[in-house]
């Protein structure tokens, strides 16, 4: 058997709907986010990024450069092993002290990664309540619908953000069936919200657990950088609010906060936790450095939400088809996913702009687009080229200016994501 073959025509079949992905060689500076170094069969070329989750250019300051510092100075690179074995350090314990403060929480679980953290802790929760419904919306992260499935837990998909389903989806279940409601607060590829009081109602009426991601929205919103739960006065109606330390935070690594309980269960019995080494030293301390900034100063999500604001406000002036977005996520329809590449290549090679396409099955097929992610180190001059590069690039590839409405094929709960291109950074 030629086992070569099979992989060869699975790559073939990417390069054939225009799906294969090519991973930007970056360099980034530190000092001068958004700035990097883009490296490519020996040149090197400096660009400005559009398109970082680093959405408050932390992972550049200089008290989280210096926390990380210090402690791989002091501790070493490693942990050394898994949270049972030698890995609890102690940088991690207060990383998981500082998470539960942040949400109002009785305790923190950190994992590797805002996946694994989903996918752990979904699964794990989902296995230890009897015959646990868990109703999930249509649109969640790969992350959270791998959770799902490894529970083992019957499912339901509620369509996005529809409260009304939902609640007919509780009511066929009854009061009395555990039942765990799964959702983001923040939807990264169309940047809405989701209608977390109507669901939090909906959960203490029909007696079900919640379980909100916050990826996209803690360090973003909040007094105190907690997220929409924060600032909406939601946090303590919600059973498990789940985060990352890899976007707004500069980090990396996932989490999630409940009560201890909760909290322990997951500790005690999700593989995803136990069975891998713990995060570093030096990554905890930078994220507890990054999370105390932001608790205490507004100033970085300020001026995020202004200059997202004025890149929207910039391009729809010019006719550029600006998705609706309540957040700081800009979506740019392209509508095509050969265009979208074209775009996205053209933006790097003639204006020094790196933004990646994102095509299906990240977002349902006819609604290809380019994700801009402006953060406060995009500064008014950076969107006026910004701009001018986007409205060339649309010329030139004759791509449609606004007055085209995307036509939305809703995206499925239960679909087979390959990983080359699983939900483009996270």
């Amino acid at each position: 058997m030629n086992y070569q073959r099979f992989f060869e025509e699975a790559i073939a079949q990417l390069h054939d709907e225009r799906r294969y992905r090519v991973f930007a060689n970056l360099e980034r500076i530190v000092g001068r986010f958004p700035q990097a170094i883009w490296r490519s069969e020996g040149e090197a070329r400096e660009i400005t990024v559009w398109c970082s989750n680093d959405y408050l250019g932390m992972g550049q300051h200089p008290d989280v450069i210096s926390a990380s510092q210090n402690a791989a100075g002091s501790m070493g690179t490693g942990a050394g092993g898994t949270r049972n074995i030698s890995g609890t350090n102690h940088p991690l314990v207060e990383l998981e002290e500082e998470l539960a403060d942040l949400h109002s929480k009785e305790a923190g679980l950190v994992f590797t990664s805002g996946f694994v953290s989903n996918e752990a802790a979904i699964s794990t929760i989902g296995r230890l309540l009897p015959n646990c419904l868990i109703l999930s919306d249509e649109l969640n992260h790969a992350s959270m619908i791998e959770g799902v499935r490894r529970s083992g837990a019957e499912k339901k998909i509620f369509r996005h953000n529809d409260v009304t389903h939902l609640e007919s989806l509780l009511q066929q279940a009854g009061k009395e069936r555990a039942k765990l409601i799964v959702f983001e607060s923040v939807y990264s590829m169309d940047g809405d919200i989701a209608p977390i009081e109507k669901i939090v109602e909906l959960a203490e009426k029909y007696n079900a657990m919640t379980y909100i991601d916050e990826v996209h929205a803690v360090g973003m919103y909040g007094a105190r950088g907690g997220g929409i739960t924060e600032r909406d006065g939601l946090a303590h109606r919600i059973d498990v609010i789940e985060g990352t330390l890899a976007k707004a935070f500069g980090a990396l690594g996932g989490y999630i906060t409940g009560t201890r309980e909760v909290i322990d269960a997951v500790r005690s019995y999700a593989p995803g936790f136990i069975f891998t080494t713990a995060l570093p030293p030096s990554i905890a301390a930078a994220a507890t450095a990054s999370i105390r900034h932001l608790k205490a100063s507004s100033v970085e999500r300020e001026g995020q939400q202004r200059q997202a604001q004025r890149t929207k406000d910039v391009l729809a002036a010019a006719d550029l088809p600006v998705m609706p977005s309540e957040t700081h996520i800009v979506p740019l329809l392209v509508g095509d996913p050969e265009l979208c590449k074209m775009a996205s290549d053209r933006l790097l090679a003639k204006h020094n702009i790196y933004i990646q396409p994102i095509n299906y099955p990240t977002v349902p097929r006819g609604t290809e687009r380019l994700r801009i992610t402006p953060t406060p180190c995009h500064d008014d001059a950076l969107i006026d080229v910004l701009k001018d590069a986007l409205v060339e690039t649309w010329t030139a590839l004759g791509i449609p200016f606004r007055d085209v409405a995307a036509p939305r094929e809703p995206a499925r709960s239960d679909r087979i994501v390959p990983l080359v291109v699983s939900q483009a950074g996270g």
